[in-house]
């Protein structure tokens, strides 16, 4: 959203009150913050008590080697038990704990008794892999319970999960199963994807014949596909599983322990290891899915159609819904397989009371036109969110209109793979809300904006997010690299996590995110980095140098565009360039591909060789050209405009 929109949007001051029959029953009221604020850790303390502890922890922080925490670390606990048997030993297994959806159509709906048994099972056939506590398992599968049952399986077992998007390429899933020194891995023949079975095992294969380490592969029967199978380390989910007592005796492990990695993009292009522990993040993810979503598990019906390759499956469609009790769907598919109404059809279907949605589908939906979700009862939804990027007041304006029927308040959440739970948002049943804004910190969080010297903006200004405060979900390291941890989030302003968001404070003194200001992309919600596709491009024969950028786009937030030089042999063609896009896909995957590639005779550089990408981001969004006096050679960027109008390649 630019300057101007923003405010634009702020002199117009369209505010929207909480419903009133919701702000009676609300979870959470306004008294949590004064409550929080009173006593922070005190309040985070009293949150860790919706959990069930083998060992009830009597600490909550320990503070006192930052940036490292500790939190409620005397605590011992198992993660699985709080999602599934606890509700069970209360009289709810008959509850529905997952209501799947096919794309292809077929549906299986999974009470909390039987989603028990199968991670007790799931459980123990780990065991029998020789799966241990401490030990990392990869996990690379499409939006079907096993990819649940599996993380839960790992958590119970006390091995970290790193689960893999099942869009990545083979060589993006060898270094995260490399970086992890993971020892099993767990994919399925395929998914379905656009209508048809989308192969998984093959990447796997790739992969996996880099990874020495990898001692078993368990495979998933999704699809069918004929899959091949390596005697000795291929196993059949479903005949390991299958043949395994629904007997397991969870064991309790300290606050402290390992639960997952997650790798995300990083500026300098190898990807970060987030790890995350079990006692801190399961306090904050439950606690915010109940509070940001006023959730009554006994009625509500909730769902979230991120991927558990992203960090919002992982607290907001296993950990935190799972550990309180809720009820929920899980869609396999793309929102246009069969049809652009599926997603409709979807919420009419089972009642959806909360949907949880990325800016870039309700953009997409919009294009789609506001006579698709017209065919269809949408009457059930109480209950709007937004995850992913910022959002802008036009996509939200719709999003309340035609999917909320102006009736359902919406929560514009902020979070990040890092803060492992959500941080700034709505409350529903508090919060006047402003389209487009993340509005405030959530109570026991503590975040501002600071300018360049780390001073913090009065209402008004802008500058960088911060957290100012320890939070209990935080990461604890980047795996396997301390220094890497302290230099990426801790060195820019003394004492602050610095999140890599720019944001502003309007005249409330609530906060509106402006997207990322390094050099990492948000594509549909996605962190990509730049120097990642960079090296893509550059590993391509025809590619002697690139720069990337991401540009605004209407659609995905941003559109990666790339400024190519060309080795002196390979002649611009349309065919070269729709190779390049191709070369990008096969080596990150399909998201990391570039919406736009330039060849250019040179790039923009400073004297010292730094490229300058703020220039080539002025030309990719069609601006005038900034300042270019630190320039080596400033006719460069003549030379790049020039070429504008007639190069290009888009889907």
């Amino acid at each position: 959203m630019s300057n101007e929109s923003l405010a634009n949007l702020l002199k117009e001051e369209r505010r929207f009150a909480p419903p009133a029959d919701l702000a009676a029953a609300a979870n959470v009221t306004g008294a949590a913050y004064a409550q929080a604020e009173a006593d922070r850790l005190g309040f985070w303390a009293e949150q860790a008590r919706r959990l069930t502890w083998a060992t009830e922890p009597t600490q909550t922080l320990d503070w006192t080697n930052p940036p490292f925490a500790k939190w409620f670390a005397d605590g011992k606990l198992n993660v699985a038990y709080n999602c599934v048997d606890r509700h069970v030993e209360a009289g709810n297994g008959d509850r529905v704990a997952l209501h799947f959806e096919g794309e292809p159509g077929d549906s299986r709906s999974i009470t909390y008794a039987e989603l028990k048994d199968e991670v007790s099972k799931a459980a123990n056939a780990l065991t029998e892999l020789g799966v241990q506590a401490g030990d990392r398992v990869a996990v690379y599968l499409p939006m079907i319970p096993e990819a649940v049952v599996a993380m839960l399986a790992c958590a119970r077992v006390g091995a970290a999960h790193s689960v893999v998007f099942g869009g990545f390429s083979a060589d993006a899933v060898a270094s995260r199963i490399q970086d992890a020194d993971a020892k099993l891995v767990i994919t399925s023949d395929g998914g379905y994807r656009r209508g048809k079975p989308s192969a998984l095992k093959p990447a796997i294969d790739e992969a996996v014949a880099k990874c020495p380490q990898v001692e078993h592969v368990l495979v998933v029967r999704r699809t069918g596909q004929d899959t091949a199978f390596t005697e000795g380390r291929d196993v059949w989910w479903h005949d390991i599983v299958g043949r395994q007592s629904a007997e397991h005796t969870p064991q309790a492990f300290d606050a402290e322990h390992p639960l997952f990695i997650l790798y995300t993009s990083g500026t300098t292009g190898k990807p970060k290891g987030i790890l995350h522990t079990s006692g801190g993040y399961l306090t904050q993810a439950a606690y915010t899915h109940q509070a940001v979503f006023d959730l009554k598990p006994e009625t509500d019906v909730y769902w979230c159609t991120a991927d558990i390759g992203w960090v919002t499956g992982h607290s907001y469609i296993v950990y935190g819904p799972l550990a309180n009790g809720a009820t929920q769907v899980m869609y396999e598919g793309t929102p246009d397989t069969p049809h652009q109404g599926r997603f409709w059809e979807v919420v009419q279907k089972y009642g959806v009371t909360i949907l949880y949605t990325a800016p870039t589908a309700i953009r997409t939906f919009m294009k789609w036109g506001d006579d698709i979700p017209a065919k269809f009862d949408l009457s059930s939804l109480r209950v709007l969110g937004s995850v992913g990027e910022p959002i802008n007041p036009e996509a939200w304006i719709w999003y309340r209109k035609h999917i909320g029927g102006d009736r359902c308040p919406i929560v514009d959440t902020w979070w990040q793979t890092e803060t492992g739970a959500m941080m700034i948002s709505p409350l529903p049943g508090v919060t006047e809300t402003k389209p487009g804004s993340a509005q405030r910190a959530l109570p026991g969080i503590g975040a501002t904006v600071v300018d360049d010297e780390g001073r913090e903006v009065p209402d008004g200004g802008g500058g960088y997010l911060v957290l100012t405060e320890p939070w209990p979900s935080m990461l604890r390291t980047i795996w396997g690299d301390d220094q890497r941890f302290i230099d990426t989030y801790w060195s820019r302003f003394e004492g602050k996590y610095f999140a890599g968001d720019g944001a502003k404070k309007d005249e409330d003194g609530d906060i509106w995110l402006l997207g990322r200001v390094d050099d990492v992309m948000l594509v549909s919600g996605h962190n990509i980095s730049t120097t990642e596709v960079e090296s893509a491009l550059v590993s391509h024969p025809s590619v002697a140098e690139a720069a990337v950028v991401g540009a605004n786009d209407e659609t995905t937030g941003q559109a990666i565009v790339a400024f190519v030089i060309l080795r002196g042999s390979a002649s611009e063609t349309q065919t070269l360039v729709a190779e390049l896009r191709d070369h990008v896909g096969a080596t990150l995957g399909p998201i990391a591909k570039p919406k736009r590639i330039l060849p250019v005779q040179e790039l923009p550089k400073t004297r010292s060789g730094k490229i300058m990408r703020r220039l080539l981001r002025d030309v990719a969004e069609n601006r005038t050209v900034g300042d270019v006096t630190t320039l080596a050679d400033s006719s460069v960027m003549d030379l790049i405009q020039s070429k504008l109008p007639a190069a290009g390649s888009e889907d």
